[in-house]
């Protein structure tokens, strides 16, 4: 008998967990847990650091994989009247939560925590669901599909 036929044989594909609306939903929630953590530091009076892996050369001439700061920018901000306001993100360009209203005013800086975690609820629910899909559509939309190279 043949090894090969001992094993269970089947077609599969891989999946992209980005490419899927849930990988969407688990990049937003990973950036707002991000922001909850930055807004706890700041509220605290500590410093926050996020790292990131990089390629760098040593004094040895080898290229190595070393830890690296990462800019974090804060998803509130405070307009000309001193009002404090969150605005959740995607890419460069903020999510329209309801027609016309693109961020949520918040009373203080100690409250942004707060509304963090009633986000991570909401998404968590589906209720941002048709936001997020939209935001993710025009954002697909800015990007070319690639030419097909020629064959030699």
């Amino acid at each position: 008998m043949s090894i090969l036929k001992t094993l269970k044989l089947a077609a599969a594909n891989p999946v992209n967990p980005g490419a899927s609306e849930f990988g969407f939903r688990d990049k937003l929630l990973r950036y707002l847990n991000e922001q909850k953590a930055l807004a706890e530091s700041e509220i605290a009076g500590t410093q926050f650091t996020v790292t990131r892996k990089v390629t760098r050369t040593n004094e040895a001439g080898e290229t190595v994989r070393v830890d690296a700061p990462r800019n974090v920018r804060k998803g509130w901000f405070t307009d000309a009247s001193g009002k404090l306001f969150f605005q959740l993100r995607y890419g460069s360009r903020p999510i329209e939560l309801a027609k016309g209203m693109n961020a949520i005013e918040v009373e203080g800086l100690a409250n942004v925590p707060g509304i963090i975690g009633s986000i991570i609820d909401a998404i968590n629910a589906g209720e941002l669901d048709p936001q997020l899909t939209a935001a993710r559509d025009a954002r697909r939309a800015n990007f070319k599909p690639r030419a097909k190279q020629p064959k030699a």
